[in-house]
């Protein structure tokens, strides 16, 4: 089952699973970017590097994931894309306080709060990026 066919405000262990494995494979893939284009001049400091980058995107997963799906059932409004706009933002205030800074807190609450909201607005909606026009 994909992330889309649990319904919103259940089964909250299942999406936030989801959600974080996931985000560890995109963090997987950015740290290994970020290796190539920056080279280490060791190697216990490139895995130093990918286990920090992988373990932050893993944990803004599992915040993205669980925040949504609580916010969901504590306003008792599963299908509302606001319950989105808490998880993108509690993810981003993580990443604020996992890099110190308010200013990276507080545009990236805002940042992927906006990108969860509409993601989830066209899903919603039918939203498509790619294939032929509809008509």
């Amino acid at each position: 089952m994909g992330y889309w066919d649990l319904e919103e405000g259940k089964d909250c262990v299942t999406k936030t699973w989801i959600t974080t494995k996931v985000s560890t494979a995109i963090g997987l893939v950015g740290s290994a970017y970020h290796i190539v284009a920056y080279p280490p001049e060791t190697a216990v400091e490139a895995l130093t590097r990918a286990t920090s980058g992988t373990a932050t995107m893993a944990a803004m997963g599992a915040i993205f994931g669980m925040a949504t799906c609580l916010s969901a059932q504590a306003r008792d409004a599963p299908d509302d894309p606001t319950n989105y706009f808490i998880g993108g933002c509690a993810s981003g205030v993580f990443l604020g306080a996992r890099t110190h800074s308010a200013i990276t807190g507080t545009t990236a609450c805002v940042g992927l709060g906006a990108l969860a909201m509409f993601t989830k607005i066209g899903k919603m909606e039918g939203w498509r990026l790619t294939g032929p026009p509809k008509l």
